[in-house]
């Protein structure tokens, strides 16, 4: 019989191996960089071995986002060769997504687990409902503006996202759809943004969680390297399938799937943070 300290890393290891499995295709099939799918599921896996729930959600937010490094260059890829990204748009918003970034980051590191796992109940739970009710040719424009105003957007998409752990496809999908945007070329894009958010999100959650005694074993600052290792391989095996697997539905039946899935998380998550 193996030890209990033996099985349990390998329990966390399957574990980590499905997340990111899971996370990759919902990567390539929502361009939501598959954060929204490791960080719930990362916060339970460490919560299982003993991870000091004081920072547990920042340790799964920022390993998340360090494996959407590799998930979103492979998503972003697959939809480029589509021709499924929006690379006038990816040029204008660019630097406000990464200045929405690295604020979240600063942020985030203020706040305790839990005031983590509100934030991403609330916002997922809002953008679910979005996706779900029919409201698929109720646009605000035909064609994203290109006024200064707007430029609030991809901060904010920036900000929310990276507290959250996650590409920005879960707010930028949305907000791409209700300017008239295609909900496939949406996704494409959205892949790519991905990349904006998650690797000045990373280099700060390294940053800003250096040092701090409770965290676990190979970790740099609140970036967890085995997670890294075992999550982002499979992710990037699966964002190719969910591509694919994008490009053969039709947009409602897409969009459905979208909301339902972040819903069932929204609940979880909400039930976990005001109740568990």
């Amino acid at each position: 019989m193996p030890e209990p300290a033996t099985l349990n890393l390998l329990t966390l290891a399957l574990a980590m191996l499905a997340t990111g499995l899971v996370g990759g295709v919902m990567a390539g099939l929502l361009g939501v960089g598959g954060g929204i799918v490791i960080v719930p599921m990362l916060e339970f896996a460490l919560g299982f071995v003993g991870v000091d729930p004081s920072i547990r959600m920042h340790i799964a937010v920022a390993t998340s986002l360090a494996t959407i490094i590799p998930t979103s260059i492979s998503s972003s890829r697959a939809h480029f060769a589509r021709q499924a990204v929006d690379v006038g748009l990816v040029k204008r918003w660019a630097v406000w997504i990464l200045l929405g970034a690295l604020a979240g980051t600063w942020l985030a590191s203020q706040l305790h687990s839990r005031a983590l796992s509100a934030i991403f109940a609330c916002v997922a739970l809002l953008v679910a409902l979005k996706m779900i009710l029919p409201l698929d040719n109720k646009t605000l424009a035909q064609g994203i503006p290109k006024s200064p105003a707007m430029f609030a957007a991809p901060t904010l998409i920036g900000l929310i996202s990276t507290m959250m752990g996650i590409g920005g496809g879960s707010l930028s999908v949305p907000t791409m759809t209700a300017f008239g945007e295609p909900i496939h070329r949406a996704v494409g894009t959205a892949a790519l943004f991905g990349l904006l958010i998650a690797v000045p999100g990373t280099i700060g959650f390294m940053v800003t969680g250096y040092g701090n005694p409770l965290l676990p074993t190979g970790s740099i600052g609140f970036v967890n390297l085995l997670g890294l290792a075992l999550i982002a391989p499979a992710t990037v095996v699966a964002a190719p399938w969910g591509a694919r697997l994008a490009h053969s539905m039709n947009k409602r039946s897409l969009t459905l799937l979208f909301g339902v899935f972040l819903l069932i998380v929204a609940i979880r998550m909400a039930v976990k943070t005001f109740w568990g």
